[in-house]
């Protein structure tokens, strides 16, 4: 099976030899209730999202990967931020390849769809704000749901 794994400021983590723009799409409904999956690369809690493909727009990706991922049709209504520090890198087992991050995140609002996990999701639920601390993930998706769960401060540029 092929595995993903989130390097942070590691002085062990391989070098990226790649950059591929990826969206990450924070879909809420009215109470606040936040759509996240359970990966199964590496089984760790995340907004869905994905890479960017050629002949389509960042929020034709958004709503794309969302679907695929979760089953829901969303409405993208918004932007967090775009994050990008070398610092976090991403090793896919698969290909060997070695990402730099570069996600843009958005914010979107359900239109339709049923929860329904896919190859890359094995768990697809509506978390409420006050439990997805609890939940276990990668640092930078830590990071963009804070962001989201705290917003006001304009996009984020990192």
């Amino acid at each position: 099976m092929s595995r993903r794994y989130d390097y942070f400021d590691d002085p062990a983590a391989p070098q990226a030899n790649s950059l591929v723009p990826s969206v990450n799409v924070a879909v809420t409904k009215d109470a606040g209730e936040l759509l996240l999956i359970r990966r199964t690369d590496n089984g760790n809690w995340a907004l869905p999202g994905g890479a960017i493909d050629l002949g389509e727009s960042v929020a034709q990706a958004a709503i794309r990967e969302t679907r695929e991922e979760t089953g829901i049709d969303c409405e993208v209504t918004g932007l967090v931020g775009i994050y990008s520090d070398p610092r976090h890198v991403i090793h896919y087992t698969s290909n060997d390849e070695v990402r730099q991050e570069f996600s843009i995140v958005l914010t979107a609002r359900p239109v339709g769809g049923r929860l329904t996990p896919s190859d890359e999701s094995s768990q697809v639920q509506w978390i409420p704000p006050d439990e997805v601390r609890g939940l276990t993930m990668d640092r930078s998706m830590r990071l963009r749901i804070e962001h989201i769960l705290r917003p006001g401060s304009g996009p984020i540029i990192t």
